[in-house]
């Protein structure tokens, strides 16, 4: 936990973090494996390098040369063979390694035709493929990871902090388990249940004003930015003896004028004028 209740906090700033090493070694993992199909899908890319080639080039003058030595031996042999002056034996000694040194002949060849040659379409298109594939388990992971950290998604303040340091937090839809509140409370608004015979004296830009017990008879002044569409049960309870609660209601909203210092939360008392004429007056809730 990175603050305490009434902090300022700006859009982005990290409020907390989850326990998340499991999920950093995870993104870890991630990010290495595309660093390996990179490297791999630059090397089909590219092919070999003018080393490889050059190294590929010098075996096959090398194995040329030893092919053309063992046969001149074996030219040799075969002559003093017809004069019987060697045996069978060592001239099918020589005879092998004639062909031994021309078959590496002709592989070394071979393989340089294949260094020298382009890379197949088919390999670029399976590295390609399987660098998009660490790609999206490297964003996978990431997402995983900042989900573990809070960050704040607006300018405010801390209202209330719900957990402290190494407490557990739930993951549950049905049951949310905040870890912080916070607000924007630079302008406050004010939440009026208007009884269903005013709803028709109610409208946006009206003047309005605001009181509470905590503060005596100063009025706070504010104008209403929003009037409901659709009547219903009250909202909004006062525990007043004679509160009507068997009427329908319409939620209205006043935004009180920059400045004004309430703590969030308070119940006030809401006057809604209209030409100078009290329209609503009721105990809403900020």
């Amino acid at each position: 936990m990175d603050v305490e209740e009434g902090d300022p906090v700006r859009m982005g700033q990290v409020l907390a973090v989850l326990e998340n090493d499991d999920y950093r070694a995870q993104l870890a993992s991630a990010t290495a494996q595309v660093q390996e199909k990179e490297a791999i899908l630059r090397k089909v890319t590219n092919g070999a390098r003018s080393e490889e080639r050059s190294e590929a080039q010098a075996a096959v003058s090398q194995a040329e040369a030893v092919m053309a030595n063992a046969q001149a031996d074996l030219a040799r042999r075969q002559s003093l063979y017809q004069s019987g002056i060697i045996s069978r034996e060592e001239l099918e000694r020589y005879t092998r390694e004639y062909k031994v040194a021309k078959g590496e002949y002709e592989e070394k060849p071979n393989r340089y035709s294949l260094l020298n040659t382009a890379s197949r379409e088919e390999d670029v298109a399976f590295a390609q493929a399987d660098l998009r594939l660490a790609l999206a388990n490297e964003a996978e992971s990431q997402a995983r990871y900042d989900k573990t950290i809070i960050k704040s998604p607006i300018d405010g303040i801390v209202l209330r902090k719900h957990h402290r340091n190494g407490e557990s937090v739930s993951n549950s839809a049905a049951s949310p388990d905040p870890v912080l509140t916070i607000g924007d409370a630079s302008v406050l608004r004010v939440r009026v249940d208007v009884d269903e015979s005013d709803v028709n004296k109610v409208r946006v830009g009206q003047s309005a004003y605001v009181r509470a017990d905590a503060y005596g008879n100063q009025k706070i002044s504010g104008h209403v930015v929003q009037v409901g569409r659709l009547l219903g049960p009250k909202t909004i309870r006062t525990d007043e003896p004679t509160e009507r609660v068997d009427r329908k209601f319409m939620e209205t909203v006043v935004e009180l004028e920059p400045g004004a210092q309430l703590p969030v939360g308070l119940r006030v008392d809401a006057f809604i004028l209209t030409d100078g004429v009290q329209a609503a007056a009721v105990r809403p809730q900020m």
